[in-house]
């Protein structure tokens, strides 16, 4: 059986006496009333752990040995699947962040990331159910009528109904503007024909039905993706008074064979073979790309998560082999390579996890903060969701494959279960928007739109941590404030080259997008190490003798010497894009 431990020392920590989230959202108006605060956490930490650990984490074997399969128009879940799914409704964990007007709790963000974290740390393929219906939810949450607020809102927030997201179709990957799935008006909804791949939990009977997102285009709609529109096609029909009607002309007809992520059912969905499925129009007509992007941020960041919680996962089944697994006569901790990969692996991650979770912050206070610093705030979590969606799920990658490489052979052996992390993670650079899209969008978008404004922001706050890094005393944290200040340095450099690009050579900008994402990545990671360095060296002066304070300090300090001269490699890609990169002839690859 597989075990999971939640890290949420590190959690509370970083949630506590680092970001001080609960002081910071707390005295906000709409958490205030609902006791967010020390015990909270505590007590959200403490039950999300035991559900992760005792109900998700011994069912990913399970899902990966026995996936979900589909015949005869309906899908089969892997054993124990839908019983953990409706744990996860009924303890409110699926709409914890929702608007409590419609069944949600109502409480931060940074209380729906820890959960993801955690979900995913147990089981990916499990953890993709709640995260994509939540999406859903979000969208009908931000675009529907109030008709439809109440008929679809409180059951998926409670997790009795599940939502899905219909967006790709075959050949068409992320260019949705070639969508063949069309919308024909019939009275008050519409008749949906056409077939979308890719579609996460798109059947299953774990919940009473499942609220599908479906885009296609309505006839005479403009071409391209101007012309698609968003619809809400549930898989029951629902009655006026709220009960389920007839089923609805919508039908898997097959499960993806994935490299990874087995206990998901990864769907084809068949809208209206036999006459066409009945669907409302959510939000404007040609509007439905804008009414998607409404769920991007939240959707992207905890794609992010999902690399964070893969990486935790392989970080503790690697450590705890390399304890008991010897070799030369002494554990394989002790060899000086395991050591470095397991240490490569613990800072990777709590670097993930300090980003992600500052910046689930940030998106409460750009939501819930004061209204003349939403603004700013909004402009920051804009510029930091594609290195969180991008960075993130690239650096969980390497983190599981060498969650792999610690095991040695047994590692390539799948009764291990080592090799799983690597397979499930591999779908997250891929998905709601490839890392190369991420990579555009950091540059074109975010960095170009405001000509740096937002990055230069972000920058500020590194040069004032560095300061405080090399005025603290303490020989560790001056060692970590002179690394962070040469990767600010080349930050700075590669920001001005990139600017400076996208005036006179937007490919060369392209070309050195990827690069660039991840360099930004590494030292954004790297100072919010920093940060709890700082935090834990206070806490050590005070008169603390607690070891993980101690441990803090040692992993940003690694961080700082063998992963921030990462940022450097990138620079140096990111300064010479417009070189063979460019000039290659495409024959000649």
């Amino acid at each position: 059986m597989d075990t999971y431990r939640a890290p949420v020392e590190d959690m509370r920590f970083l949630i506590d006496e680092v970001l001080e989230a609960e002081n910071v959202l707390g005295s906000l108006p709409d958490f205030a009333e609902l006791g967010v605060g020390p015990d909270l956490t505590v007590a959200l930490l403490d039950e999300a752990a035991k559900l992760a650990g005792d109900a998700l984490a011994p069912l990913r074997r399970v899902g990966d040995e026995q996936p979900a399969t589909c015949e005869a128009g309906a899908v089969t879940c892997s054993p124990g699947h839908e019983d953990a799914l409706n744990q996860m409704g009924a303890g409110g964990w699926i709409g914890i962040s929702s608007d409590p007007n419609y069944g949600g709790q109502g409480l931060p963000e940074i209380y729906s990331t820890v959960g993801h974290e955690m979900w995913n740390g147990a089981n990916m393929a499990l953890a993709l159910a709640p995260m994509l219906s939540s999406g859903a939810a979000l969208a009908i949450h931000a675009h529907g009528t109030e008709e439809q607020k109440r008929t679809y809102l409180e059951k998926m927030h409670t997790g009795e109904w599940m939502g899905t997201m219909n967006l790709t179709e075959s050949g068409a990957g992320s260019d949705l503007g070639v969508m063949k799935a069309r919308a024909v008006p019939e009275g008050d909804h519409y008749r949906i024909t056409g077939q979308k791949i890719f579609i996460t939990w798109g059947d299953h009977e774990a919940t009473d039905n499942i609220v599908h997102l479906v885009l296609a285009k309505l006839p005479g709609a403009p071409e391209g993706s101007r012309g698609i529109s968003l619809f809400i096609v549930p898989k029951f029909l629902v009655n006026e008074d709220g009960s389920l009607g007839e089923r609805n002309d919508v039908y898997p007809v097959s499960v993806e064979h994935k490299l990874g992520i087995h206990g998901s059912p990864t769907c084809v969905m068949a809208f209206g073979d036999n006459g066409g499925a009945i669907g409302y129009l959510l939000g404007e007509e040609n509007r439905g790309l804008a009414c998607m992007f409404t769920m991007m941020n939240e959707a992207r960041l905890k794609v992010g998560i999902q690399g964070l919680g893969a990486s935790e996962g392989a970080l503790q089944k690697a450590t705890a082999y390399a304890r008991e697994r010897v070799q030369g006569g002494v554990p394989i901790i002790e060899h000086a390579d395991v050591k470095r990969m397991l240490l490569t692996m613990k800072s990777l991650c709590e670097a993930m996890r300090a980003l992600a979770y500052a910046e689930a912050v940030t998106m409460d206070l750009a939501h819930r903060g004061p209204q003349d610093q939403r603004g700013q705030q909004q402009s920051r979590i804009d510029l930091m969701i594609p290195v969180i969606k991008g960075w993130m799920t690239e650096v969980g990658q390497e983190v599981t494959s060498l969650g792999v490489q610690v095991h040695g052979g047994m590692g390539y052996v799948e009764e291990t279960g080592a090799a799983q992390y690597f397979r499930d993670v591999r779908i997250t650079p891929i998905y709601e928007g490839t890392n190369g899209i991420q990579a555009a969008d950091l540059v074109s978008r975010k960095l170009g739109r405001d000509g740096g404004a937002a990055m230069e922001s972000v920058l500020q706050d590194i040069r004032a941590t560095c300061e405080g890094l090399a005025a603290s005393g303490d020989a560790r944290l001056a060692g970590i404030g002179s690394a962070m200040e040469g990767a600010l340095a080349e930050q700075e450099a590669s920001t001005q080259w990139v600017l400076q690009a996208l005036k006179q050579d937007a490919a060369a900008a392209m070309g050195a997008s990827f690069e660039y994402m991840m360099q930004t990545g590494y030292l954004f990671g790297g100072w919010h190490l920093a940060r709890a360095a700082q935090v834990a060296f206070e806490r050590l002066q005070a008169g603390s003798d607690n070891p993980f304070y101690e441990a803090k300090l040692a992993t940003a300090l690694y961080y700082a010497e063998q992963i921030l001269p990462r940022c450097a490699a990138h620079a140096g890609a990111v300064a010479r894009a417009d070189g063979a990169l460019q000039s290659y002839p495409l024959e000649w690859i």
